[in-house]
C-alpha cells in the first residue's frame, strides 16, 4: 500500500511525457491486492507543464473593447460537458470507444473477484493450520491432500483471471489511445482554423506565442482527458461497484463498518483539491505571463543584445518565475498534508477490519476468509474511488481546457473570413469610397483615429495617402481590407457596403503590400503562390502556377535576384524571411500581391524598406502593376507618388487637402507643398566644374516623369548584385568556411549531446544545491515510507496465524493487540508520507524555478548566429522554456521520492522474507524480473516514441505560431484554409508514429497488469505445497507473500514513472545543452578590455563575411571603411549590398571571417562585449518595443540603473526624438502601455520612442539603420534635425535609402557587391557620376512643370 501515495503525489506534481504522449496508464499494487493508479492527478500539474496561457479568447468578446475583460471572461467560462469533449469524434470512433468501455468494466471487476479467491485461499490456509494444531496425523495427512487440491485450483483461477485481464486491458488501452490521438488532432486543427477566422481586433491583445502554447498545452490536456483516462475511470467505477456488492454479499455487517472510510476519503480529497487547484491557477498565470514576455524578447533578440538589456529582462522574467515558485511551494505543503490524512484513513481501516472482524468471528458470524475478502473488496472499492479522483481531475482539466478552446472555436467574429455568406459581385470595377467614417481601435477605445472621414477612390486610378504618423493612413487600408469595421459610416466597393460582401471573396479581390512584409518559412515560389489562394488560379497545375509566379516576379523586378539564389525559386527564405534583405522581401511580397491580378492594389509604404535603386525598379513595376486597377498607395517618400491621379493629404483623422501633385504644389503654403520642401534634396552648392554642375542640376531638376523607364528598370533588375559568388577562383571567405566545415564548426553541424541519467542527476543536483537539505530529509522519510509495507507484512502474517491458533478470550486479546499494531503503523506511515511528499515537492518547486530562470538567461546569452538557426526559432524556444523545467521537476521531486521508496520496499521486503522463509522468499524474488521486465520493455518503447514525437510536434506548433503571428498577411491572402491544411499535414507524422508505437506500449502495459496475477498464483501454489508438507507455518507464508511478492510488484511500479523519466531525461539533456553552449560572442563574459575614454573612431580593414547559416552566400568582401571620431558617415547602396551587415558587424552581432573591425584602433574582438556595446546605440529599421510602459521602454536604453535616470534626462531624450509632445498628450503620459510589441502605436511613434531609447544612453557611436524610413516627411525632418543635433560630438553611421537624410554626411560610402565602390561627400560623389549619382537622380523630386 505504501506506494500508492507515491504514485498519487508524484503524478500530481509531474508533467507529462510528451506532447503526444499516448503512454498508457500505470498501476500500483497494494498489500494483498493490486490497485491501478494512473499517474495519479497527473493532469493537475500537467496544465502547468506547458506554461498554459490562461487568458483571452472568450465567447463574449465580439465587441470587447479593451483586452482587460478577456481574463475575466475566460476565467468565468464553465467547463464543457463530458460529451462535448467528443464533438469531433466519428461514429466509428464512438463505436469502438464503447467496446473499449465494456472491456474496461471487465478489467475493473477482475480486481475484486481476485479478493474472493484470495479469501478462499486464506480460509484454506487457516483451516489447515487449525487441523495441524489440533488434529491427529491421519487427519493432517488427508487435510494436506485436500488443501493442495483446493490451493492449486484457486491458483489456476488466478491465472485465468490474469489472462482475461491482459486481453481486456490491451483492448481498451489501444482503442482509447487511438481515439484520444485522433480527437486531439481534430481539436488542434479546429482551433487553428478558428483562430485564423477571427477578426484582426481579436489578435490585438493576443500574442502569437500564446496560440502556440494553447495549441500545444490545452490540446494536450484534452488528449489526456479523452484517451485512457475515460476507460480508467470506468475501470475504477466497475471495481468500486463490484467490490462493494461482493463485500455486502459476503458480510454486510463488516462491510457496513468499513464503508465509513469512504466519506472520510472523499472529504479529504475534496479539501485537498480545492487548495491545490487555487494555487495552481496562480502558478499557471505567472508561467503564462512569463511565456508572453519570453516570446517578445526572443523574437527581438537583436535589440536586446544591442542595448545590453539581458539582465533587466531576465530580472523581469524572474519576477514571473518567483510568483509561480511561491505558489508551487505552498502546493507542495498542501499535497503533503492532504496525502498524510488520506493514507492515515486507509491504513487505519486495517486496524478496524481486524478488530471488528475478530468480534464477528467470535460471534460465529464470519471467518477469517470472509474478513479478508470483505476488507480487501471494500479497500479496493474505496481505493478505486480515490484513484479515480486524479483521472477525474484530468477529465475536468480537459473540460476546462476545452471550454477555452471551444470558446474560440465557437466564437463567430463580426468579420468572419470563414463565412460563406455575403454577396460576391460578378463584375468588380474597383470604386472604393468611405462615407462619414468614425473609427478607433478596439484595443484603444479612447483614441479616435478617423473623424467623419469621407474619401472616394476612382476605379482603375491610383490614389495616394500622405500625412504625418498616426494620421490614419494605414487605418484606411485596414478598413478597405475589412480587418476592422467603422464605428459609424460605411466603406463601399462599387456602391456596396463591405459588410454586405463575402469577406473572403472581398480580400481575394485585393492585393496588399504592407510596410513590414511577412514571408513564411517556405520557398520563394510557395511564398508567391500564396497570392493565388482563394482565386480562380488556385487549382492550376504546378507548371501553370510556376509560370504565373515567374511572370509576377518579373513584374516586381524580383526575378533577377531569385534566379541567382542558391536554389532559385525553390530557395527557402527562412523564418519570417530573415535570410533576405528588406528590399528582396518586399519585392517577393509585391509579386505575391499581383500574382492573382487583383482589381484593387493596396500599397502601405510598399517601398519604404527599399533602397533607391530597388525602389526605382519596384516603383516602375508597381506603376505597371497598378495600370487598369484601383491602387491606394500610402507613402512617406513623396517621390514614389508624384504620378498618382489623386493625392489625399491626411491629418488628425481627416482630409486636409487633395488634388494632383502639381495642383497641390501650386498651393505654396499648403500641407503638401510643405511636405515636399521638407523632403527635397538640396541642390549642389558651388560650381567648380560649371559644365558638369549645370548638367547634373539639369538632371536633378528634370520635369516630372517616372522614376525609371521600363528599359532602365529591366536593365537595373538584370544587373542587380547576385547573392551568390560567380567567380571561379576561391575567395578568402570560401577558404575559411571550408576550414570551419572540416572542423565541424558550422551551425548545422552542431548537434545536441545526449547524456545518461547519472550525469544528468549530478548536474541537476549541482544546479539545485540549495535544496540538498530538502532532498536529504525527503529521502529519510521516503525510506521510512518504504519500510511501512514490510512492517505490515509481519503484522498481517501474525494476525492470520492468530485466527488459526487462538479461540475465545485469547483470540480477542490477540485481535486487539494486532489491531493496535496496525493503528501504530498507520500513524507512523501518515507522518512519513506527509513529510516525504512535502520535502520532495518543495525541492521540485525550487528546481523548476531555478531551471526556468537559468534557461531564459542562457537563451539571452547566446549570440545572434545561434538564433539564426531554424531549430532555435522563437516558437520552439518559448515552448521549451515553459515545458522542459516542468518535465524535469516531475522527476526531480516526488518521483525521486517514489523511486527511493520502491527500492526500500523491495530490498526491505526481500530481507524480511528471507529471514522468515527463504525457500518461498526465493521463489518470490525469482518472480521479480518478470514483474519488472514488462515495465522495462515498456520504458524502451516509450523513450523511443518520445524522442521521435518531440521534434515533430514542435514543428507543427512553430507552424501555428508563424501563421497566427502573421494574421494580417494570412487574412489578406485568404490563406486561412491553406494554412490549416499545412498544419493538418504536419500533424500526420506524429499521429502515425504514435499509433504504431501504442500497439506495443499498450501491449506491454497489459502484460505488466496481468503479470502480478501470475506471480501471486505461483507463490500461492508453491506456498500451499510448503505449508501442506509442514515445512512452513501460515504465519511464515503470509509474511513472505506480503513482503516479497508484493515487494516485487512494487518494483515494477517504479516504471509507472517511465513517461516522466523519459521526458525528463530529454528535457534535462536539452537544458544542459543550452546552459553548456558557449557563444562565440559572449555578452555576459567579463573578459576583454574595457575602455574609459572612447573617442568613437570606427575602422573596417579588409573585412570578409558570410552569414554562418548561409555559408554559400558572400556578403562582405575586402570591405574597408574608416570613420573618424565625431564624423557622420553614411552607407548606401542597393538591397543586399551589405549595408545592414556592416551595422551588425559594428554591434558585434557577428565576427568577420577575415579582416578586423576596430574602435579607436583596438580590434573590437579584444574588447569586453557588454562594455563595448554601452558606447553604441542603434536605431533599426523595424523598431522593437516590449509590452510595458513608454517609460520602461525608454529606460531599457539607459547604461546606468533605471532608478538613477532622472525624469529630466528622459524628457530631454524624448524632446530630441520629437516624441515628448505626443507622450504628454496621452492620458497616462509616460505610464501609457505600448501594447504587445508596441502594437498600440503607429510605426512613426514606435520609431521615435526607439530613437529616444538610443539617445538616453548618450552613446559615443550612433548607428542609424534606416532610422527614419518609417516616418512621414514632417516628422522625418524634425527627427533628422534632432539626429543631426544628437550626432554632434559623437560618431554617427547612418544607412538610408532616402538620400535626403544623408546628404549632409561628412562622408558617404556607396557599397556594391559587398565592398566600397565609391566614397566621398554628397557633392564629390555627384561629380563622379557613378552609382550614387544614379541614386540621386532616381530620388530627386521634380519641380513643378
Amino acid at each position: 500500500m505504501a506506494d500508492l501515495e507515491k504514485q498519487q503525489l508524484q503524478q500530481l506534481q509531474s508533467s507529462t511525457a510528451s506532447d503526444n504522449d499516448d503512454t498508457p496508464t500505470h498501476r500500483t499494487s497494494n498489500g494483498t491486492f493490486d490497485i491501478k493508479v494512473e499517474k495519479a492527478a497527473a493532469a493537475e500539474q500537467d496544465e502547468k507543464s506547458k506554461g498554459l496561457f490562461v487568458r483571452k479568447g472568450a465567447k463574449g468578446e465580439k465587441k470587447t473593447r479593451a483586452g482587460k475583460k478577456k481574463d475575466a471572461e475566460v476565467e468565468g467560462l464553465k467547463p464543457v460537458p463530458l460529451s462535448a469533449l467528443f464533438r469531433f469524434a466519428t461514429k466509428f470512433e464512438l463505436a469502438i470507444g464503447a467496446i473499449g468501455l465494456v472491456c474496461a468494466v471487465a478489467a475493473g471487476a477482475a480486481q475484486p473477484l481476485m479478493t474472493l479467491i484470495f479469501g478462499n485461499l486464506t480460509t484454506s490456509f487457516v483451516n489447515f493450520t487449525t487441523i495441524v494444531v489440533n488434529g491427529t496425523p491421519d487427519q493432517i495427512a488427508s487435510a494436506a491432500t485436500d488443501f493442495r487440491h483446493t490451493a492449486a485450483q484457486d491458483a489456476l483461477y488466478l491465472v485465468v483471471i490474469g489472462i482475461g485481464m491482459y486481453v481486456v486491458t490491451h483492448l481498451y488501452m489501444l482503442i482509447w489511445t487511438y481515439t484520444g490521438e485522433m480527437n486531439s488532432k481534430r481539436v488542434r486543427e479546429n482551433y487553428l482554423a478558428a483562430v485564423l477566422r477571427q477578426d484582426v481586433a481579436f489578435f490585438d491583445n493576443l500574442g502569437a506565442g500564446e496560440v502556440a502554447t494553447r495549441i500545444q498545452t490545452d490540446t494536450h490536456l484534452i488528449q489526456q482527458g479523452t484517451s485512457e483516462k475515460i476507460p480508467l475511470i470506468v475501470t475504477f467505477i466497475a471495481a468500486f461497484v463490484t467490490g462493494f456488492v461482493l463485500a455486502y454479499i459476503r458480510s454486510w455487517r463488516l462491510a457496513l463498518a468499513l464503508t465509513s472510510i469512504v466519506p472520510c476519503i472523499s472529504i479529504t480529497g475534496t479539501i485537498m483539491n480545492r487548495f491545490i487547484s487555487g494555487l495552481m491557477q496562480k502558478s499557471l498565470k505567472a508561467v503564462a505571463d512569463g511565456g508572453s514576455l519570453a516570446e517578445e524578447v526572443i523574437s527581438t533578440i537583436r535589440t536586446t543584445k544591442a542595448f545590453g538589456t539581458q539582465r533587466i529582462l531576465s530580472a523581469l522574467y524572474d519576477t514571473h518565475v518567483e510568483k509561480a515558485h511561491n505558489a508551487d511551494m505552498k502546493q507542495a505543503i498542501a499535497h503533503g498534508i492532504g496525502l498524510s490524512c488520506f493514507f492515515f484513513i486507509i491504513y487505519s481501516a486495517y486496524a478496524l477490519a481486524f478488530y471488528y472482524g475478530t468480534t464477528l468471528a467470535l460471534l460465529g458470524i464470519g471467518d477469517v476468509g470472509v474478513i479478508v475478502n470483505v476488507f480487501l473488496a471494500i479497500l479496493i472499492g474505496s481505493f478505486s474511488l480515490a484513484m479515480m479522483a486524479p483521472e477525474m481531475q484530468a477529465v475536468s482539466h480537459a473540460r476546462g481546457a476545452a471550454a477555452k478552446l471551444f470558446a474560440t472555436i465557437d466564437r463567430v467574429p463580426t468579420i468572419d473570413s470563414a463565412s460563406t455568406e455575403g454577396k460576391k459581385l460578378d463584375n468588380v470595377e474597383g470604386r472604393i469610397s468611405l462615407q462619414n467614417v468614425f473609427f478607433d481601435y478596439p484595443s484603444r477605445p479612447d483614441v479616435r483615429i478617423l473623424k467623419d472621414l469621407t474619401l472616394h477612390f476612382q476605379a482603375g486610378r491610383t490614389a495616394a495617402l500622405v500625412g504625418a504618423s498616426g494620421s490614419g493612413k494605414s487605418t484606411i487600408v485596414a478598413l478597405v481590407e475589412r480587418f476592422y469595421d467603422p464605428l459609424q459610416g460605411s466603406v463601399q466597393l462599387d456602391g456596396h457596403d463591405l459588410r454586405e460582401l463575402n469577406v473572403s471573396w472581398l480580400r481575394s479581390q485585393i492585393g496588399l503590400v504592407s510596410q513590414e512584409p511577412t514571408l513564411f518559412a517556405t520557398s520563394v515560389r510557395h511564398n508567391v503562390e500564396h497570392g493565388l489562394t482563394g482565386t480562380p488560379f488556385e487549382n492550376l497545375s504546378s507548371e501553370e502556377k510556376l509560370a504565373l509566379v515567374k511572370e509576377a516576379c518579373v513584374k516586381a523586378n524580383a526575378d533577377g535576384f531569385i534566379t541567382k539564389l542558391p536554389e532559385g525559386y525553390d530557395t527557402n527564405v527562412g523564418q519570417a524571411g530573415l535570410l533576405l534583405s528588406g528590399g528582396q522581401k518586399q519585392r517577393i511580397a509585391i509579386a505575391r500581391a499581383i500574382v492573382s491580378n487583383p482589381k484593387i492594389l493596396l500599397l502601405d509604404e510598399a517601398t519604404s524598406a527599399l533602397d533607391t535603386q530597388s525602389e526605382g525598379i519596384v516603383q516602375n513595376a508597381l506603376d505597371k502593376a497598378s495600370q487598369g486597377r484601383t491602387t491606394i498607395t500610402i507613402a512617406h517618400r513623396l517621390s514614389t507618388i508624384r504620378d498618382a491621379d489623386q493625392i489625399y493629404v491626411m491629418g488628425d483623422g481627416q482630409v486636409l487637402e487633395h488634388g494632383t501633385h502639381n495642383d497641390l504644389l501650386s498651393r505654396e503654403d499648403g500641407p503638401y507643398a510643405r511636405l515636399v520642401n521638407a523632403q527635397k534634396l538640396r541642390e549642389r552648392q558651388g560650381g567648380d566644374d560649371l559644365e558638369e554642375d549645370e548638367d547634373s542640376e539639369g538632371q536633378a531638376t528634370k520635369p516630372s516623369g517616372p522614376l525609371m523607364t521600363d528599359a532602365e528598370a529591366a536593365a537595373a533588375a538584370e544587373a542587380e548584385i547576385p547573392l551568390k559568388r560567380t567567380g571561379t577562383g576561391r575567395s578568402v571567405g570560401s577558404d575559411i568556411m571550408e576550414q570551419r566545415r572540416q572542423a565541424g564548426l558550422l551551425p548545422e553541424q552542431q548537434l545536441e549531446k545526449d547524456y545518461d541519467f547519472i550525469y544528468l542527476f549530478k548536474r541537476m543536483g549541482m544546479l539545485n544545491r540549495d535544496a540538498l537539505r530538502l532532498y536529504g530529509f525527503g529521502t529519510i522519510f521516503a525510506i521510512c515510507t518504504g519500510m511501512v509495507y514490510p512492517a505490515f507484512g509481519i503484522v498481517y502474517g501474525i494476525t492470520i496465524q492468530s485466527f488459526a491458533t487462538y479461540t475465545g478470550a485469547s483470540l480477542r486479546t490477540a485481535g486487539d493487540r494486532n489491531a493496535l499494531w496496525f493503528f501504530i503503523i498507520a500513524i507512523a506511515a501518515s507522518i512519513a508520507i506527509g513529510f516525504n511528499n512535502s520535502f520532495f515537492g518543495a525541492a521540485a518547486a525550487q528546481l523548476t524555478s531555478k531551471l526556468r530562470s537559468i534557461s531564459f538567461s542562457s537563451i539571452l546569452r547566446q549570440d545572434v548566429t545561434w538564433f539564426d538557426e531554424e531549430r532555435h526559432s522563437t516558437g520552439a524556444l518559448t515552448a521549451n522554456l515553459s515545458d522542459n523545467p516542468q518535465k524535469i521537476s516531475g522527476l526531480g521531486g516526488v518521483t525521486l521520492g517514489a523511486i527511493v521508496q520502491s527500492v526500500t520496499t523491495v530490498i526491505g521486503g526481500a530481507i524480511i522474507g528471507l529471514c522468515y522463509g527463504w525457500k518461498l522468499a526465493l521463489v518470490g524474488i525469482a518472480c521479480i524480473p518478470f514483474v519488472i521486465s514488462a515495465g522495462y520493455i515498456r520504458l524502451r518503447v516509450v523513450v523511443l516514441k518520445d524522442q521521435k514525437n518531440k521534434a515533430s510536434h514542435e514543428e507543427s506548433a512553430q507552424l501555428a505560431c508563424e501563421v497566427a503571428g502573421a494574421i494580417r498577411t494570412v487574412a489578406s491572402l485568404t490563406r486561412e484554409k491553406a494554412a490549416c491544411r499545412e498544419y493538418s499535414q504536419s500533424l500526420e507524422i506524429p499521429l502515425r508514429n504514435s499509433n504504431r508505437n501504442s500497439i506495443y506500449s499498450t501491449g506491454f502495459y497489459a502484460v505488466s497488469q496481468a503479470m502480478s496475477f501470475f506471480a501471486i498464483a505461483l507463490v500461492f501454489w508453491y506456498g500451499s505445497r510448503l505449508v501442506a508438507d509442514l515445512e512452513y507455518s501460515t504465519e511464515q507464508f503470509f509474511i513472505c507473500l506480503m513482503s516479497v511478492t508484493f515487494g516485487a510488484i512494487q518494483a515494477g511500479n517504479v516504471f509507472t514513472f517511465v513517461p516522466d523519466m523519459s521526458s525528463a531525461k530529454g528535457a534535462a539533456a536539452s537544458i544542459i545543452n543550452l546552459i553548456d553552449t558557449e557563444p562565440e560572442i559572449d555578452s555576459d563574459s567579463t573578459e576583454g578590455k574595457t575602455l574609459t575614454d572612447v573617442k568613437g573612431q570606427i575602422t573596417f580593414h579588409d573585412v570578409h563575411f558570410r552569414y554562418p547559416t548561409r555559408s554559400g552566400v558572400r556578403v562582405l568582401r575586402h570591405l574597408s571603411i574608416h570613420v573618424n571620431p565625431g564624423e557622420t558617415v553614411a552607407i548606401c547602396g542597393a538591397s543586399g549590398c551589405g549595408k545592414s551587415t556592416t551595422i551588425q558587424m559594428i554591434e558585434r552581432f557577428y565576427d568577420p571571417l577575415a579582416g578586423t573591425v576596430s574602435l579607436d584602433g583596438i580590434p573590437i574582438t579584444a574588447l569586453n562585449v557588454a562594455d563595448y556595446r554601452k558606447h553604441i546605440a542603434i536605431v533599426s529599421q523595424e523598431p522593437t518595443l516590449y509590452a510595458g510602459t513608454i517609460r520602461f521602454n525608454i529606460l531599457l536604453g539607459a547604461c546606468k540603473p533605471a532608478e538613477e535616470v532622472t525624469q529630466e534626462e528622459i524628457e530631454d531624450a524624448c524632446r530630441d526624438a520629437n516624441i515628448l509632445d505626443f507622450i504628454k498628450s496621452l492620458p497616462d503620459g509616460f505610464e501609457t502601455s505600448v501594447g504587445n510589441k508596441g502594437t498600440s502605436l503607429s510605426g512613426g511613434q514606435k520609431q521615435r520612442i526607439a530613437i529616444a531609447r538610443a539617445l538616453i544612453r548618450n552613446p559615443k557611436v550612433l548607428l542609424l539603420d534606416e532610422a527614419t524610413s518609417a516616418l512621414d516627411s514632417q516628422s522625418e525632418r524634425v527627427v533628422q534635425e534632432a539626429l543631426d543635433t544628437a550626432a554632434q560630438g559623437r560618431t554617427t553611421i547612418a544607412i538610408a535609402h532616402r538620400l535626403s537624410t544623408i546628404q549632409n554626411a561628412d562622408r558617404i560610402y556607396y557599397l556594391a557587391e559587398g565592398k566600397v565602390a565609391e566614397v566621398g561627400t554628397h557633392d564629390e560623389l555627384l561629380r563622379l557620376r557613378g552609382g550614387y549619382f544614379e541614386l540621386v537622380q532616381l530620388q530627386a523630386l521634380s519641380k513643378r512643370e
